[in-house]
């Protein structure tokens, strides 16, 4: 088993053959290649999506694209085509792997492009922004769904907007990896994080939700990213009528919970057990197992409502 927690994967040996999409151009694992000089791995700038495949489709698809053009348009990137010429990208490399149903996950990464020099200021980009599209043969352990996580309280914070706004989804993840290193430390599957006020905020790479006397908790959303799945559960949850919030509260109230839980696009909805070492459930609770089952619900009826473009032979550069 590989990964840790809510990415536990079980390892796909038809990994070690994918083809990834650089550019619109389709390349062997061990081709695909960035310039040292892209702005992606010089200073993180960029955005990116993971999305999951689900009965051949991508799920929730237009949410993801709705984030990542936002995102740019937000940090003044032109991603340089339009949606369906991306979707169709997207889904040309799902074929040219094969990957026809389940089982698959994108990492859909987009960068301001190549720079003239290493410098940050946007004026030095001298390419269009580069687009890398990674599919992988890749589904959560078994036992996601039952598994009891266990989460560490970091030091590490969500901060104010004007520092770096925590709903970007960009490539500069340096906080959220300093907080999972701490939490690894620690013994636990993901770290839990506070705002600047020390109410929860959310985890390194999930959204976090507690369950207190027959009603779903989870932060007021305002120092998180905009999570697909955590707007996805919200929403389920209100139309089944369970009285649902976004609130402020802490790690009393955490303690305390009678359940709790994340969300996530790679696992969808994982029971936590203890946080901090305070026992919060030794199996699966009945309000986790109702919206777990909610949710498989809600993505199947996204799935079966979605159209693909038509199928191509082979990518266009």
């Amino acid at each position: 088993m590989e990964g840790r927690g809510t990415h536990s994967y079980l390892p796909d040996p038809r990994n070690a053959a994918i083809l990834i999409d650089v550019n619109g151009e389709h390349l062997a694992r061990e081709e695909a290649k960035v310039s040292v000089f892209d702005s992606g791995f010089m200073l993180g700038d960029g955005v990116w999506e993971g999305i999951r495949l689900h009965r051949g489709r991508l799920a929730f698809l237009d949410r993801h694209l709705d984030r990542l053009y936002r995102g740019a348009k937000a940090i003044a990137m032109d991603i340089g085509i339009d949606r369906a010429e991306l979707e169709r990208r997207l889904y040309a490399v799902l074929d040219a792997n094969g990957m026809d149903d389940g089982g698959a996950h994108l990492r859909l990464m987009v960068t301001r492009g190549i720079r003239s020099t290493p410098y940050q200021d946007p004026r030095v980009v001298a390419t269009p922004a580069t687009i890398v599209i990674i599919p992988e043969w890749k589904e959560p352990a078994p036992e996601t769904a039952t598994r009891m996580l266990d989460l560490a309280t970091v030091h590490v914070r969500r901060g104010y907007p004007d520092v770096q706004d925590p709903m970007l989804n960009s490539h500069s993840k340096l906080n959220c990896i300093t907080a999972c290193i701490q939490a690894t430390q620690a013994g636990a599957d993901e770290g839990l994080m506070l705002d600047p006020h020390g109410f929860v905020a959310t985890c390194n790479s999930t959204h976090f939700f507690i369950v207190r006397d027959g009603e779903v908790w989870t932060s007021s959303g305002d120092y998180c990213l905009d999570g697909i799945t955590r707007g996805v559960v919200l929403e389920i949850a209100r139309a089944a009528g369970i009285p649902t919030f976004e609130r402020n509260f802490s790690l009393t109230h955490v303690y305390g919970a009678d359940e709790a839980f994340t969300t996530g696009t790679f696992a969808g909805v994982a029971p936590v057990g203890t946080v901090d070492g305070r026992v919060l459930g030794k199996e699966r609770g009945p309000m986790v197992e109702r919206l777990q089952q909610l949710y498989l619900e809600r993505i199947g009826a996204d799935v079966s409502a979605r159209e693909r473009p038509l199928r191509q032979s082979s990518a266009q550069a």
